[in-house]
């Protein structure tokens, strides 16, 4: 099932801005719950169900939410496929701060279990998974990492545009032609940094942020020390899922379009996938980051058609 954009579509940059901007889903088929943590924090969630046998929990990019276009894209489309759908939102990312000083980061796996085994307890016989750019990453390190304990029920997993060098992607986002984004990026940062800084007087120092230009400076100042790691580059280096491919046991699509503008040659893990019989690899030439867009009657992007299209094939329920 290959992807074949409209002529227009065929540049990276238009394929990640347009869906965002222009594409608009109804959201009403789902509802809000909340999930409290071990930790005394609390998780964000929307879902879908229906009583089907089988649930699908997604999982969003940086800064993302579960109320995304791609997020309700794939919700929808899993949802009218017979799939229970769980939305999860990073912590800080469903619409109101969460209790702690720290929120999440991209290597942090401990609320996508924490999902999957919610799902798990509601008696589902499959539960399969769904992840978009970092949402995709923590994907991928759950599946891979030994210590993480995964539940019999899980199944399989489709992940769309991560990042899987947090090294090199750094990089490449902090290019000149990428600055629209990282703008984008330091500005949600900043807005959560303040909202922080309220909550925890004297624990946040925004002082010069205006000085921060990218993933670097800004990892350097906050996100590592804020989770435990050294320095920045600790940080991306045990937060990169590319380590993590090879103990994959699940079946695992991967799909990053070769337009992408976030993505460098280290995220296209091709000698990965053919030493570990799990992994598929999709490369298409066009498709932008997380974008594969595609109009029809069902308004559904060609990354939802094929991301059901795997996992129904990987399913032990028909």
């Amino acid at each position: 099932m290959s992807y074949s954009p409209p002529w227009w579509l065929k540049n990276g940059h238009l394929q990640s801005i347009y869906p965002s901007v222009f594409r608009r889903l109804n959201d009403d088929f789902l509802s809000r719950r909340r999930l409290e943590t071990d930790d005394g924090d609390f998780l964000e969630f929307d879902v879908a169900v229906a009583g089907n046998r089988r649930a699908l929990v997604i999982s969003h990019g940086l800064e993302g939410h579960s109320r995304r276009p791609y997020m309700l894209g794939m919700a929808r489309a899993a949802f009218d496929a017979g799939w229970d759908v769980y939305l999860w939102n990073f912590r800080s990312c469903g619409g109101n701060p969460n209790r702690l000083l720290t929120s999440y980061h991209s290597g942090q796996t401990k609320d996508l279990s924490a999902v999957v085994n919610h799902a798990v307890a509601q008696g589902y016989a499959e539960v399969s998974l769904v992840g978009f750019s970092i949402g995709g990453n923590k994907t991928l390190i759950y599946l891979g990492d030994a210590s993480v304990h995964k539940p019999a029920q899980l199944n399989a997993a489709v992940a769309f545009s991560v990042p899987l060098d947090l090294f090199s992607t750094s990089v490449q986002l902090a290019r000149k032609k990428n600055r629209l984004y990282m703008k984008s990026f330091l500005g949600s940062f900043k807005q959560k940094l303040l909202e922080k800084q309220r909550l925890f007087p004297g624990e946040v120092d925004l002082n010069g942020f205006r000085q921060i230009k990218n993933f670097y400076q800004f990892d350097q100042r906050y996100t590592a020390p804020m989770n435990g790691f050294s320095s920045a580059e600790e940080y991306w280096e045990k937060s990169s899922s590319k380590q993590f491919l090879a103990t994959i046991r699940h079946p695992t699509l991967l799909v990053s379009a070769l337009d992408d503008p976030f993505l460098t040659p280290e995220c296209f893990p091709f000698h990965a996938v053919e030493r570990n019989d799990s992994l598929e690899l999709e490369t298409p030439k066009y498709g932008g980051h997380v974008g594969f867009m595609a109009f029809s009657s069902e308004k559904q992007y060609w990354s939802e058609r094929r991301a059901i299209q795997y996992l129904n094939s990987k399913s032990l329920l028909g």
